[in-house]
């Protein structure tokens, strides 16, 4: 995958939708989010289930953290990016972690795990911002029944490389970017069953970047601050998402204003999709077995 001038021999991604963020709700008493795309949405975003985004909001101090308490998943992954406050991980894995601004947690669900993400003890006694992504990855049938695991990607080890013609810079958190500018190449520290492009994008005001996917890639732009014009044509307001067809591989952004810019791109993954609640499988069979297994204790507690 490549960011560069010289891409303009190969087709455009042409944007099949741009989606205005829909009203928030709240999940748990932690996180308002807007849901920017869901389980109906598999077909053409696969391997991603959902994304919801936690616009920036305030958060008085408090004293019991806020946030969701314990449940479960399996099927998929949890991916978490935090742009500001705190999120603490706890699950019945033994794993914990502590997320900030710049950092990501990679949950993997997958056989079944049951987890709490809440306002770090910090934050809640300060009080502060709270912004964050969530994204639902899916796995293959082959990988639903794998090991629960659990990924703590500190900004410290997410690469950072400039875009070329000082268009801005790019954090690869998973998948790999080679600028053409420098002969840079970075590689994403989070590790995926399936090929997954997750890239956080910083693009300076009046500056275009030009950059590619893969061919066939499922691909979507969540524009978190400022708008842009995407392959010259598809204006995006800030807090919108456009969703890119599978055909082509090109892809330009250029800033109204400073704009922030996490770009997902994955291998589709054509396999059904059923969906209840915190378990997403192959079939209803599946999801019963999964509602089955969770009450009597079989994916564990905390």
């Amino acid at each position: 995958m490549t960011i560069s001038n010289t891409a303009r021999h190969t087709a455009s991604k042409r944007v099949v939708s741009v989606e205005k963020a829909p009203p928030r709700h709240w999940v748990g008493d932690g996180f308002p989010v807007a849901s920017m795309f869901s389980y109906d949405s598999a077909p053409k975003l696969s391997p991603f289930l959902l994304l919801d985004y936690a616009a920036p909001a305030e958060f008085r101090p408090a004293l019991r953290p806020r946030g969701v308490g314990e449940h479960p998943h399996r099927g998929f992954e949890t991916v978490t990016v935090v742009y500001q406050g705190e999120v603490e991980h706890k699950d019945s894995t033994g794993n914990s972690g502590l997320i900030g601004p710049g950092d990501v947690q990679w949950m993997t669900a997958a056989a079944g795990i049951v987890h709490e993400e809440m306002h770090s003890r910090e934050f809640t006694q300060k009080g502060g911002t709270m912004e964050m992504v969530q994204l639902w990855v899916n796995l293959p049938a082959r990988f639903k029944k794998a090991p629960a695991g659990y990924q703590d990607i500190l900004k410290s080890r997410i690469p950072e490389l400039a875009l070329p013609n000082g268009a801005g810079t790019v954090r690869v958190i998973a998948g790999e970017f080679t600028g053409t500018g420098n002969a840079e190449t970075a590689k994403g520290a989070a590790r995926t069953f399936t090929p997954i492009d997750l890239w956080d994008l910083r693009i300076e005001a009046k500056k275009t970047a030009r950059f590619r996917v893969p061919e066939g890639h499922a691909t979507a732009l969540l524009f978190l601050r400022g708008g842009g014009l995407v392959n010259g044509a598809d204006s995006v307001d800030e807090g919108g998402l456009a969703v890119l067809d599978r055909n082509g591989s090109e892809v330009s952004i250029e800033a109204g204003s400073d704009a922030t810019v996490l770009l997902l791109s994955g291998a589709p993954i054509d396999e059904p999709v059923v969906g209840y609640g915190p378990f997403v499988m192959n079939t209803h069979g599946e999801i019963r077995q999964a509602m089955e297994d969770y009450r009597n204790g079989k994916m564990g507690h905390l």
